[in-house]
C-alpha cells in the first residue's frame, strides 16, 4: 500500500490528466525520486501538444518514458535531461525516431554520453538550435571528444553552443567532410569551465570560422585563447566577452598583452566584457580601457569585470566616466588601486557616485603621499 503523501500525488496527477494535461505545452519535473514513471506515463499518454519537457535531478527514468515520448508527443521540441539518471540506449533510439524534430536539448556529461553524441553528429537533430552538455563543477576529469566538422555538418541551424565545464577536444572524422561546413547561424558559444582547458585558437577557429553572427563568446578558463586568435575570427558585432580565469593560474604561461587588439575589434558592439585573472600589463590595458572609452564616449558597455587585474585608477577614470550605460563594475582584488576601491559597484547610480568620487579626488589620490601609500599595498 502506497504512504499517504504518494497517494495524493497519484490522486492529483489523475485529476490532472483529465482535467488539464490534454493542453499542456510545457512541463517540468525536477528533483523526484519517487513516482517519476507514473508522473511520466501519465504525461507522455495525455499530452500530445508537449513541446517543452524539463525532466531534470531525477531518477529511475526508465526506458519506457522515452518511447512512449516518441509515440505520443510529435510536438516535442525542447528536452532537458540534465542530472537525471537515464538510460543512454533508450535516449538514443528516442533521437533515432524523432530527433529530427527536436530544436532545443540539453543533457549532463557520463561516460555514456559518447552514444548519445554519436547520434547528433550522425545526423538524428538536424533542426537543433541550441545543444548544452554540462558537468558538475566538482568533477574535474569529464574528458570528452567529438568531431567539429561533423557536429557542424549535423546541425547546420545550430545557434547555441554550450559545453560547460567538459575538458574536450576534437577528434578526426574518418568521413570526408565538406570545408565549407560551419555554423553559419551560431549567435552563442560558451566553453566556460572551471578545471583544465585544451581548447586552442585553433580549435576555436575550425568552431567558428563561419559564425559571422556570433554575439556571445564565453570562453571562461580557456587559458590557451590568445588575443591573436581572436583576431582571426570572422564575428565582427560581438556583444558579449567572457575571458575570465576562475582557476589557479600559478603555473600558466598567460599573456601579457593583447587586450588593446580586442577592444579595437570589438570596442563598437561589446556590452559585457570579462577580463578576470587575466595577466595583461597595466599599459596595454591602459590602452584597451581608453579605446573602449573612444573619443565620443561609449554608449554601449554595460557590464565590466576587471577583478583581479593590474588595471589602473587612470584607466579605470577614463573608461568609467565615458560610459554612461554602464551597470555593473567589479574591481575586487585589483592590486593597482588604493583600498577602498576594490569592491563590486552594481547600478548606475552607484558607479554615477564612484565617477563624481573619482573625479573630485583625482588630485588626492595623484599626490606623491597618496602614491606612496598604494605602493605598499
Amino acid at each position: 500500500q502506497l504512504p499517504p503523501i504518494q497517494r495524493k500525488i497519484q490522486n492529483t496527477l489523475d485529476w490532472l490528466r483529465v482535467a488539464r494535461f490534454t493542453q499542456l505545452r510545457e512541463f517540468s519535473l525536477c528533483h523526484w525520486t519517487n513516482l517519476v514513471g507514473y508522473v511520466m506515463q501519465a504525461v507522455t499518454e495525455s499530452c500530445p501538444h508537449l513541446v517543452s519537457l524539463y525532466l531534470t535531478n531525477c531518477v529511475s527514468v526508465t526506458s519506457d518514458v522515452f518511447e512512449r515520448l516518441a509515440t505520443h508527443c510529435p510536438k516535442l521540441e525542447s528536452l532537458n535531461l540534465q542530472h537525471s539518471v537515464i538510460d543512454s540506449a533508450a535516449v538514443v533510439s528516442y533521437l533515432e525516431a524523432a530527433g529530427h524534430k527536436l530544436k532545443q536539448f540539453r543533457v549532463t556529461y557520463s561516460t555514456r554520453l559518447n552514444s548519445i553524441f554519436n547520434a547528433i553528429v550522425g545526423g538524428c537533430c538536424t533542426e537543433l538550435r541550441l545543444l548544452e552538455v554540462n558537468t558538475e563543477i566538482k568533477q574535474s576529469n569529464a574528458y570528452f571528444q567529438f568531431c567539429i566538422e561533423l557536429l557542424q555538418a549535423s546541425c547546420p541551424k545550430l545557434q547555441v553552443l554550450r559545453l560547460l565545464n567538459l575538458t574536450w577536444f576534437p577528434k578526426g572524422s574518418g568521413v570526408a567532410v565538406s570545408s565549407g561546413v560551419g555554423f553559419c547561424q551560431l549567435e552563442e558559444l560558451c566553453l566556460a569551465t572551471s578545471s583544465f582547458s585544451l581548447v586552442t585558437d585553433e580549435v576555436l577557429g575550425k568552431l567558428l570560422f563561419m559564425s559571422c553572427r556570433l554575439q556571445t563568446l564565453d570562453l571562461r578558463g580557456c587559458y590557451r585563447i590568445t588575443a591573436a586568435g581572436l583576431q582571426l575570427l570572422p564575428c565582427h558585432n560581438l556583444e558579449r566577452l567572457f575571458l575570465g580565469l576562475y582557476c589557479s593560474t600559478t603555473n600558466l604561461v598567460l599573456a601579457k598583452q593583447g587586450s588593446e587588439q580586442m577592444a579595437l575589434k570589438w570596442r563598437h558592439s561589446l556590452r559585457d566584457l570579462d577580463l578576470t585573472g587575466q595577466c595583461y600589463k597595466e599599459k596595454d590595458l591602459e590602452q584597451a580601457m581608453g579605446i573602449l572609452a573612444g573619443p565620443q564616449g561609449n554608449h554601449v558597455l554595460r557590464s565590466l569585470n576587471l577583478a583581479a587585474t593590474k588595471v589602473t585608477l587612470d584607466a579605470i577614470r577614463v573608461v568609467v566616466s565615458s560610459s554612461p550605460a554602464l551597470s555593473y563594475l567589479n574591481l575586487t582584488s585589483c592590486r593597482c588601486l588604493p583600498r577602498g576601491l576594490k569592491r563590486i559597484y552594481r547600478g548606475e547610480e552607484e558607479i554615477r557616485q564612484f565617477v563624481n568620487k573619482l573625479l573630485a579626488s583625482r588630485e588626492d589620490l595623484s599626490s606623491p603621499g597618496e602614491t606612496e601609500r598604494r605602493a605598499r599595498h
